[in-house]
């Protein structure tokens, strides 16, 4: 099994999860002074490419200190518990809110299956480990840990989950944002760099948290940012404004919308035309075909995240 590894700067390196496609989801490797951490592990099946990679860097296995887990959605964390069992000295770093879903995963195992199916979600995620309670660390807002001589500071972020941070490495002017802001692939590379797209996956999408923590990673001056989907962007003003535009544009149409008797189709079309548009005017030289069959996946679960939130706001 031969890892698709990306060697960034700083001692960072992206992982390909081989999840749903290549290029769609990255583990992240931070290597410092001979100690290592993940961000994010993928689901059940990246294991063996996450510790094979390990080999490849060059890092052993009892040198990793530190699983952390942005957030507690399956392509992000359900690979944990099992990577976790090759990684002696390793502790898993989570959000307060997400730590009972790591320990019993029965309700997020659940929550999966209503969204994609039984079959679907066992072909996408395959068995999920529970993480031992002395193995896990609720993360505060704002907490501080040490990676070798290397200082990471853990934010939460809400907006995309109720249980999500990010981990910001100020000394080398980078965040690993997991969801937060956005999904970015390389297909959608043009001479004028990334094209970024929110993410507004079920069941706790909050667009004014999301604005919100955006806004509060861009306070940090990042030159980098490091997505789960997919790895490193630059650039990040530009990148920031077209994500913020993006959510308020959504969020707005499907405001309008709300007590349509098809809005969930409305909402899906405006959703995938404003992504057309705006990758025309990005240069995206491949086909309105390909382009909308690389969107698919994000285009359906983001309908789904916007129809939850509409509901609840609804409901007050």
């Amino acid at each position: 099994m031969s890892p698709r590894i990306t060697r960034h700067p700083d001692g960072i390196a992206a992982v390909d999860a081989e999840y749903v496609q290549p290029g769609h989801a990255a583990i992240h490797i931070i290597e410092q002074d001979g100690r290592a951490a993940f961000v994010d592990t993928g689901t059940h099946h990246s294991v063996p490419y996450a510790l094979t990679a390990l080999d490849a860097l060059g890092i052993a296995r009892d040198a990793v200190d530190y699983i952390f887990l942005t957030h507690v959605h399956l392509d992000h964390a359900g690979g944990a518990g099992r990577l976790l069992q090759a990684l002696p000295n390793a502790r898993v770093l989570v959000h307060p809110r997400g730590a009972p879903h790591m320990i019993d995963p029965a309700k997020l195992i659940a929550g999966s299956i209503v969204v994609y199916g039984k079959e679907r979600f066992h072909d996408l995620y395959g068995d999920i480990v529970p993480i031992p309670r002395g193995k896990l660390v609720n993360v505060a807002d704002g907490d501080r840990v040490r990676l070798g001589s290397r200082q990471l500071e853990l934010i939460h972020t809400p907006g995309h989950a109720l249980h999500h941070y990010c981990i910001v490495d100020s000394a080398n002017a980078s965040i690993f944002t997991g969801d937060t802001f956005g999904l970015s692939y390389r297909h959608f590379d043009t001479a004028r760099g990334a094209f970024v797209i929110p993410t507004s996956t079920p069941t706790q999408f909050d667009p004014e948290q999301l604005l919100a923590s955006i806004d509060r990673l861009l306070a940090y001056a990042p030159q980098s940012m490091y997505l789960t989907h997919y790895s490193r962007v630059t650039n990040i003003p530009p990148l920031a404004a077209v994500l913020k535009l993006q959510i308020r544009e959504i969020v707005a149409h499907a405001r309008s919308h709300a007590a349509a008797a098809n809005r969930d189709a409305l909402v899906r079309e405006h959703m995938l035309q404003l992504w057309l548009r705006l990758l025309r005017e990005h240069g995206c030289t491949l086909g309105i075909a390909r382009q909308t069959e690389l969107l698919q996946g994000d285009l359906d679960l983001n309908v789904q995240g916007i129809a939850v939130w509409l509901d609840r706001e609804k409901k007050g």
